[in-house]
């Protein structure tokens, strides 16, 4: 079996959501932003859902890379 992320069934905390909208704002990739908040990428996506952000990639490199 996996192993299970730190926060797993714990509740969110105000400073995680609003790291959340700042990563998903920086068009940072799904995994990456569940290994800094120590969630899956399942939970990510429902907290996305639920909070109203866009985890949809814009038309830009990831990380603000220039080409």
């Amino acid at each position: 079996m996996a192993k299970q992320p730190k926060n797993q069934g714990k509740a969110w905390t105000p400073d995680q959501v609003k790291t959340l909208k700042e990563l998903a704002k920086g068009n940072t990739p799904t995994r990456v932003i569940g290994l800094k908040l120590q969630r899956t990428e399942d939970t990510i996506y429902a907290k996305a859902s639920d909070e109203g952000i866009s985890l949809s990639p814009t038309n830009q490199s990831p990380y603000n890379r220039s080409k």
